[in-house]
Formats: C-alpha cells, sequence, structure tokens
C-alpha cells in the first residue's frame, strides 16, 4: 500500500488544481519503458501527453526499449526539446514541472531487438537504470509504465532479482505481448508474485469507434491542438493529428482512481485478479482441432538433428500471416540435444495458418494451424503459468466487451472526461 507522505504541499495542492486525484496520497514514482520512434508513432502521442502532466509525477526514469523497429533515446530528446520551448507557458498555469535538463538526465538506451527464448540477454543502461530506480530508499512504490516490450524489465530483473517487491508494473500487452513473447515468459515464470497489471485488450477502449462519443477523436486536433504550442504542432505528424495514444492509459490509471486496487474504477481501466496466464505447449505443430484465447502463449516444440552450435541459437522461424499479403517471422531457437522451440502470442482473434522455414531439412515445410478465440485467458491447462496474488488482467465480463475488445468500457467510458481535460491544457498553449 501506498503511505501518504505527510500532506500535499501547497505547491503540489497548486499543481493539481481542477485534476480528479482525491484518491491519490501522493506523486506515483514512474519509470517509462516506450518503443518510442519505431513502427508505431502512438507513442510519440502519449510522450506529448505525459509532457503536458509531468508535474503530477516524480518521473524516475525514461527508458528506449524497441523490441521492434529503430526506436532510441534520440526520439525521446526530440521530444523534450520540443516540451522545453513550451515550459514558460506551463509554467504559468501549474507548478512543480520538471526541468527539461532533469528530464534528459533519465533518459536511458535499453536493448534493441526481441529477447532470445531464455528471455533475456546482457545488462544495458536502461535495465541498470531499472533497478537503480527501483533500489532507491522511498516508501512508494516504483510504477514502471511499460510501453513496448519487455526486454528491458526481464533484464533488470535478471541479474537484480531483490527489485521485484519494490515495482509494480503496468504493461500495454496485446502487439506488445507477441513482440515480446521471450521476455514475458521469462518474467511470469520466474517473478509469478510480481505486482503486474497486464492489459491486453482493454486500452484499445481508449481509442475504439465502436461508441458515438460526444467528442470527435478525429476533430479533436483541428479544435483543440492547431496552433497549440511546439507539442501540437509536433502532434500532427502522428495519424494525421487523429487521437489513438494507446499506451496513455497507463499514466491515466495513475492520474484518476486509487492504484492501489486494480478492480476499481480508474481513468485507466479496471481489472480483475488472475491466478493464471494461458500457456499450452505442442509437441509438433497445431492443428485446426486446436484452440485458444488470443494472447496465450504458444509454444511450438520440435525435433530434429543435433546440431554443434550453441544452445538459444536462432536456427529456423515461425512464419504467421499478417495481412493480406505478408507474413511476420518469429525467431526459433536450438536448446540443445536435437531439441527446438519457438514462441508465439497471437493479439486476437482468428484462424492462423502456420509454416516454419529452416535450412534444417527436418524441420523446413512443417506447417500447422490453430483457432484463436476472443476471451482472455480462456479454459485453464496444466502448462499454464500460475501467477500470485497481484497479477491483474482484462475484465472478461461480457458486459465490459467494448465491441470485440474485452474489458474495453472499463477505459473508453472515461474518454471524454479524459479528453475534455487534455483539451484545457492545449488550451494553455493555444491562447498565448
Amino acid at each position: 500500500m501506498y503511505k501518504a507522505i505527510l500532506l500535499y504541499s501547497i505547491s503540489f495542492l497548486f499543481a493539481c488544481a481542477g485534476q480528479p486525484l482525491s484518491t491519490v496520497k501522493s506523486k506515483p514514482r514512474i519509470l517509462i519503458s516506450t518503443d518510442i520512434g519505431g513502427t508505431d508513432p502512438d507513442d510519440n502521442q502519449s510522450m506529448a501527453h505525459l509532457l503536458m502532466y509531468n508535474h503530477l509525477f516524480d518521473i524516475e526514469g525514461l527508458v528506449s526499449s524497441p523490441s521492434y523497429g529503430s526506436g532510441s533515446t534520440r526520439e525521446i530528446l526530440r521530444m523534450i526539446d520540443l516540451y522545453e520551448q513550451d515550459l514558460p507557458v506551463l509554467r504559468d498555469h501549474a507548478e512543480g514541472w520538471h526541468s527539461p535538463a532533469s528530464l534528459r538526465s533519465i533518459t536511458k538506451q535499453s536493448v534493441r531487438g526481441n529477447a532470445p527464448y531464455k528471455g533475456y540477454r546482457k545488462a544495458t543502461e536502461g535495465s541498470e537504470w531499472i533497478a537503480k530506480c527501483a533500489m532507491q530508499p522511498d516508501e512508494r512504490p516504483l510504477w514502471i509504465l511499460v510501453w513496448g516490450g519487455l526486454e528491458d524489465v526481464a533484464q533488470a530483473l535478471h541479474d537484480h532479482p531483490d527489485i521485484a517487491d519494490h515495482i509494480r508494473i503496468y504493461w500495454i500487452g496485446g502487439p506488445n505481448k507477441k513482440w515480446s513473447a521471450n521476455s514475458y515468459a521469462y518474467i511470469v515464470e520466474h517473478y509469478p508474485d510480481l505486482w503486474f497489471i497486464e492489459v491486453n485488450s482493454s486500452y484499445y477502449g481508449f481509442f475504439s469507434s465502436s461508441e458515438i462519443d460526444e467528442i470527435d477523436r478525429t476533430d479533436y486536433y483541428d479544435q483543440h491542438i492547431r496552433g497549440a504550442g511546439m507539442l501540437g504542432a509536433d502532434f500532427r505528424s502522428y495519424y494525421g493529428g487523429e487521437i489513438k495514444m494507446g499506451d496513455t492509459p497507463s499514466l491515466l490509471y495513475l492520474m484518476h482512481g486509487d492504484p492501489d486496487d486494480p478492480t476499481g474504477d480508474s481513468w485507466g481501466g479496471s481489472f480483475e485478479r488472475t491466478d493464471r496466464s494461458s500457456r499450452i505447449v505442442f509437441d509438433g505443430m497445431s492443428t485446426l482441432t486446436d484452440s485458444v484465447a488470443f494472447a496465450t502463449a504458444l509454444e511450438y516444440h520440435l525435433s530434429g538433428p543435433v546440431l554443434d552450435i550453441h544452445p538459444d541459437s536462432s536456427c529456423f522461424s515461425l512464419d504467421v500471416p499478417y495481412g493480406s499479403s505478408s507474413v511476420q517471422r518469429w525467431p526459433g531457437y536450438y536448446l540443445g540435444d536435437g531439441r527446438y522451440a519457438v514462441r508465439y502470442m497471437p493479439k486476437k482473434a482468428e484462424t492462423l495458418t502456420l509454416n516454419i522455414t529452416s535450412d534444417i531439412p527436418a524441420l523446413d515445410g512443417l506447417s500447422g494451424h490453430i483457432i484463436v478465440t476472443n476471451q482472455w485467458p480462456g479454459p485453464s491447462r496444466e502448462t499454464d503459468y500460475i501467477v500470485g496474488d497481484h497479477w491483474y488482467t482484462d475484465k472478461a465480463d461480457p458486459a465490459l466487451y467494448d465491441g470485440k475488445i474485452q474489458g474495453g468500457k472499463t477505459l473508453s467510458k472515461w474518454r471524454d472526461e479524459v479528453l475534455e481535460d487534455w483539451a484545457e491544457r492545449w488550451s494553455w498553449l493555444r491562447t498565448h
């Protein structure tokens, strides 16, 4: 439980004026792990949101960890440069803003690319910074808000296991789980007692189009952002200014609601405790008689020749259709003694055809199918990962689906309120 740090200071009360923070007991300590600058620019939108609310948080790290794509600290620093130019205006409306210099000093580079089958590689600047922040003497936990893959978090836990008792994680999973399957598997297997909010679908509720909103998110840029400082000018570069911000729910969770109670209402969604994370292991390929829930850890274990290569070497790929005319390739690994394995975590309900490609004749050309269903975590299996008392995930109640989005209504119901609140901040920059 968070412990209140005496009373709000006068400056903090002024900084939070107008914000619905009645249940927030102290400024949350946060560290952002992001794949900003990669293939999905919604991280840039969420970074703009963070910078415009940063006085509400004790920000201890901005870590670049692109499990896919070419993201780097360079993009974080570019966003900080924009914020620096808007900061004089923001200071007219609130106190407690982080200085650009302090934000630059906590911007760190972590690993690029996916972890191998074991789930980790070697320490990086980013993973070591996570561990350093987590072990600071502070009664408050460190919230690690993960906007991309889990590679840096897995590495930090592997190298510094003691940090597990000092961190809480809110992870935007879904597609990120697909890209970060091996690191996720390492964490859930070795650290099942983490405080972990695994958001595989609810976050879609922030930008879904299945409900009619009072605020037109397509027109939001023209109505509220156009002409609003340097951050506003830059916002047009992402989706033409249309609101997505798929990672922003991690911030919203700490802005409105009780972070100690993931099952309660918050701007960032409402979740339920789970005692397991779905996992199924196939000896060979699956068939159309096999079905799993989306976000399930699929493991394909294969047999082949004994090779004189280092275990955990990638030597084949699992090819999965992507769109109507392309495939995504997921590396498979040699485990030693003629054993091979690959993990895949599907992000949505569909029927998939899976193919193995390899220079190893015994593996090349293997194929299979799998039916993916639309309620996580699905039926229990002996192979599931068993987790502890503080693992939370999207609520499964059908009444809370936003269209096909499990748990989506726990977040979509707050969209107008969130965007109205943000519009006020854009107005600060527009009216200057």
